[in-house]
């Protein structure tokens, strides 16, 4: 299923990376290619290279907007590259749908802070101007999560300022996403909450109620 028009009006032609498989590492080398991209929120820039994250080359291939090649192979499609990257990051699959529906609400979503499968992102026209507004978590629908790490993680996005939310990836590979709270019971015991009347993501964006 392909990703409505808006995103041709952002990337007006597809642009051309190279992928080296064995540090599965996706380079943009041409100047405008990056311009293109680094407009948008796409890649960045790490030391004289210019790098796109897998789930970020997926979304773009699967959008018809990224033309990946290797020294042997001219085309690289959608279902070749997830096979690639799964092998590198069992949880590629994840991202890839949590990056895909964020950015087809037009939010920029960019790496996280490494609480497992997370992202930083911005208020819509924020991204360079102000920081990340949210720390999205990615968990599928009836995994378990151990409740201490995922405290621990709610703490540390309080310090930073952020807001947390968890997208959940139901069976159909649909994102639903839920604010995350804390609650103190009498005993001391902390216990993460999520809180879906605080927080709905709609088509228009992350809207916050009253």
């Amino acid at each position: 299923m392909s990703l409505p028009g808006p995103l041709d009006i952002e990337i007006p032609s597809p642009v051309e990376a190279f992928l080296i498989q064995k540090n599965l590492k996706i380079l943009v080398k041409d100047i405008g290619f990056q311009d293109q991209l680094r407009n948008k929120g796409f890649g960045e820039k790490q030391d004289l290279e210019y790098i796109l994250q897998p789930y970020e080359a997926l979304f773009l291939i699967h959008t018809k907007r990224l033309v990946l090649k290797t020294r042997s192979v001219k085309h690289i499609d959608f279902g070749t590259l997830l096979s690639i990257t799964l092998r590198h990051d069992r949880d590629m699959l994840t991202k890839f749908l949590i990056y895909r529906d964020l950015r087809s609400r037009g939010y920029v979503a960019k790496e996280g802070f490494g609480f497992g499968v997370d992202f930083r992102v911005y208020e819509r026209g924020e991204f360079e101007k102000k920081p990340a507004k949210y720390v999205v978590f990615g968990i599928n629908e009836g995994i378990h999560v151990e409740a201490t790490h995922f405290s621990e993680a709610l703490d540390q996005i309080a310090k930073m300022g952020k807001n947390a939310v968890v997208a959940v990836i139901e069976r159909r590979g649909e994102v639903t996403y839920y604010k995350v709270s804390k609650v103190r019971f009498s005993n001391n015991t902390n216990i993460s909450r999520i809180n879906d009347k605080n927080l709905i993501i709609a088509n228009k964006g992350i809207l916050e109620k009253d």
